[in-house]
């Protein structure tokens, strides 16, 4: 992990400011999950198990293998069945494998892959760039998204909105303000890997044709941008009850980490590597996916009620999407003033989610 989130990772206790503000503060039980946790960061750490921090480059790696082979093989399927009643199956499941691919990266950018710092880059930068995420540009704003979780004005991912401007930066710019001046080489570096694979793809639409390269890869891409936007921002939003938001002095680390959400995926939790094992996930980013489970299984005890059980899931989750659409109703924005504050609902944009119904 980046040196400078060592300091952030004090644990998180202190004084609960004043005045939060909007939406209930907390279910009706009389648990206020705006107030400092009981327990620091080192509690919580001792009480996972040491071999969950231990990362295997050669499983990590295996999991690689066996997602480029699915894909491979569902794409030979689809182009030889060629059917118009296969290719919506096939679309629901490479867009679905290319989501795996992104977790794999994404486990690249964080060092949860493995300890070998170049391995997590060429893999990173190979799974990101086959599937056009810039490497870096992601790797980078994704780790201040982590670092400032929960925090109104610093967090880079889904933040809320208020009634102030919001924020804007380019993944792929070298001088993009989501960046630091050293961080340019790094950024030239991904986007240029990005252009290298857009030049793949115009080569191969001219080969095989438009409608063919729309029908192999950009559906199946689209798919995937959903379950990128729809797992993220249901990690951080859409639960019965009302989380917070913090600014200014009532933020941690910890207690940011704590907003987040586990979700549970059903059959699909396996494939694309256990991602909804969240909250231990967003405080303890260094462990591998595959020990996230045991983590947080071995983590309940000390998190207690800050710790939300997921709903549990049939085979497919489609039970999110009600707490999808739970959540777009009622969470609009949040005050532009209070260092605890919850999301407020918009009279007008309710109104016209109600006239929809």
């Amino acid at each position: 992990a980046p040196a400078r989130l060592a300091t952030a990772e004090d644990d998180g206790s202190g004084s609960r400011a004043a005045g939060a503000q909007g939406g209930d503060e907390g279910p009706a039980d009389g648990f206020d999950p705006g107030a400092p946790p009981p327990f620091g960061l080192a509690d919580i750490r001792a009480a996972i198990p040491k071999h969950c921090w231990v990362k295997d480059p050669w499983r990590s790696m295996g999991y690689v293998v066996r997602d480029v082979v699915v894909v491979l093989a569902l794409a030979a399927a689809a182009a030889r069945l060629d059917s118009w009643l296969a290719w919506p199956v096939y679309w629901a499941a490479q867009g679905t494998m290319f989501w795996a691919l992104f977790v794999l990266g994404h486990d690249c950018g964080h060092g949860s892959f493995s300890n070998n710092a170049k391995l997590n880059s060429v893999v990173g930068h190979i799974l990101h760039s086959s599937i056009l995420v810039p490497y870096n540009g992601w790797r980078i704003s994704h780790r201040t998204h982590h670092q400032n979780h929960g925090h109104v004005e610093n967090d880079e991912s889904w933040h809320p909105w208020s009634r102030s401007p919001g924020k804007s930066g380019s993944h792929f710019h070298p001088s993009s303000d989501l960046f630091q001046p050293n961080e340019k080489k790094d950024i030239v570096t991904s986007t240029t890997c990005w252009l290298a694979m857009a030049g793949l793809l115009a080569g191969l639409t001219v080969v095989m044709g438009p409608l063919q390269i729309l029908k192999l890869y950009a559906v199946p891409y689209w798919i995937f941008v959903m379950w990128l936007d729809f797992v993220t921002y249901l990690h951080h939003h859409g639960h019965n009850d009302k989380l917070p938001w913090y600014r200014g002095k009532a933020w941690s680390y910890l207690r940011g980490g704590l907003t987040t959400l586990d979700r549970d995926y059903g059959w699909l939790n396996k494939i694309h590597h256990d991602i909804g094992t969240h909250v231990i996930h967003h405080l303890f980013p260094q462990i591998p996916h595959y020990h996230l489970v045991e983590a947080t299984e071995a983590a309940k005890p000390v998190l207690g009620k800050y710790y939300r059980e997921p709903d549990k899931s049939g085979p497919f989750p489609f039970h999110l999407f009600g707490a999808l659409a739970r959540s777009m109703k009622s969470d609009h924005y949040v005050s532009d003033t209070g260092d605890i504050i919850y999301y407020q609902t918009d009279p007008k944009l309710a109104a016209g989610a109600h006239t929809s119904d």
